[in-house]
């Protein structure tokens, strides 16, 4: 197997993702699979591996298209699913999602993707790799299927923290921007302020005040804010970015999934309630296969974390190799857009509105 350096070389540009292979659920099996369907449908993608070598050499050996674009690189421990934040960041140096961060924070990958522990993999990634200058709150951004014409919406924060005061979700606004823009190649992107509902004088105080903020930094952010949406709008068409705090924004992601999976399962039951419903389901199952891939959570999988010094993909714990396929495509495609110092740039300039804010403030109060 020829060295991932070498073939960087004698290949010119090419884009090296940096996968945690022994987090998810359904171990390393899955993640090579997956990084396997990556590999055929984008030539110029490589791989650093992280985890158990021999396991992984192994597994990468029966893949003939991962030959000389995949480097393993061992890590004796793994991040489990119950493991503290906490420990992992005290004891979680020999780990293989320490190991892939690492790879990010000295350049060797553009991305990381992990299908392990949420917590710990924001907890490490923010000690890491760090926060971005300027950045209070780092988020989560996640797709959502929706009406727009470009399929799905970006929503954020969907569970870095549950707290956000209104310069945080302003910053929210910024980088769901950059992300819509570089994910959804929307020139400039509708942003709507989650709350419980459309009118300007509704919702908490600092919701309030973010909803002035990100109003008057549209013209500067290069963005159309809609004011106001509800969760009926998440899907819709009112907007293209979803911004809320942590708290709401992982009660809603969990809550759309559990109502998509309700409604897969009461198709299910109605089709097979009698002979005709039965031939009705043959008769239908085209139109219901592409609505099974259409809202299929397994094909938006990865969620982004925003506001750091490199990117992070989360994907789902229990990924499939079509999931992991789907979080690399877009691991893939941040890298090749260059996405990292696009959003770095634009939080670098929602540093600089927030200092001007608190000038301007302080100049009123003398």
């Amino acid at each position: 197997m020829s060295s991932l350096q070498d073939r960087q070389a004698a290949g010119g540009t090419r884009v090296v993702i940096s996968v945690d292979a022994m987090g998810g659920d359904r171990g390393p099996a899955a993640v090579v699979a997956g990084i396997s369907h990556s590999a055929k449908k984008n030539p110029e993608l490589d791989f650093l591996l992280h985890g158990n070598r021999e396991e992984l050499d192994r597994l990468v050996g029966k893949r003939k298209i991962l030959d000389g674009r995949c480097t393993v690189i061992h890590a004796e421990d793994v991040v489990r699913m119950d493991d503290k934040p906490s420990q992992v960041v005290r004891h979680g140096k020999s780990t293989s999602m320490w190991s892939a961060l690492e790879s990010v924070r000295s350049g060797d990958a553009t991305v990381a993707v992990s299908c392990g522990n949420t917590g710990a993999l924001m907890a490490l990634s923010m000690i890491r790799l760090r926060k971005l200058p300027g950045v209070n709150r780092p988020a989560i951004a996640i797709l959502w299927p929706s009406s727009n014409p470009q399929g799905f919406n970006v929503m954020l924060d969907v569970g870095a923290d549950i707290r956000a005061d209104a310069q945080d979700l302003l910053q929210y606004a910024l980088m769901g921007t950059s992300y819509a823009r570089n994910a959804l190649d929307l020139t400039r992107p509708r942003i709507g302020l989650l709350n419980v509902g459309t009118e300007e004088h509704k919702g908490r105080a600092e919701l309030r005040e973010a909803h002035d903020l990100i109003e008057n930094h549209a013209s500067d952010g290069a963005y159309e804010f809609v004011g106001f949406v509800e969760g009926g709008d998440i899907p819709g068409k009112r907007c293209d970015v979803i911004v809320t705090d942590g708290f709401t924004g992982n009660v809603a992601l969990k809550t759309g999934e559990g109502t998509a999976s309700l409604i897969g399962q009461l198709l299910k039951e109605a089709f097979a309630y009698s002979p005709l419903s039965r031939i009705a389901s043959v008769l239908a199952l085209t139109s219901m296969s592409r609505l099974k891939k259409r809202i299929d959570p397994r094909r938006v999988n990865g969620g982004v974390f925003l506001g750091l010094n490199g990117t992070v993909v989360k994907s789902h714990g229990s990924a499939d190799p079509t999931a992991i396929s789907a979080a690399v495509k877009l691991a893939f495609q941040l890298a090749r857009s260059g996405f990292g110092d696009r959003l770095a740039a634009r939080v670098a300039s929602a540093a600089e509105l927030a200092q001007d804010d608190g000038e301007q403030k302080d100049h009123n109060k003398t």
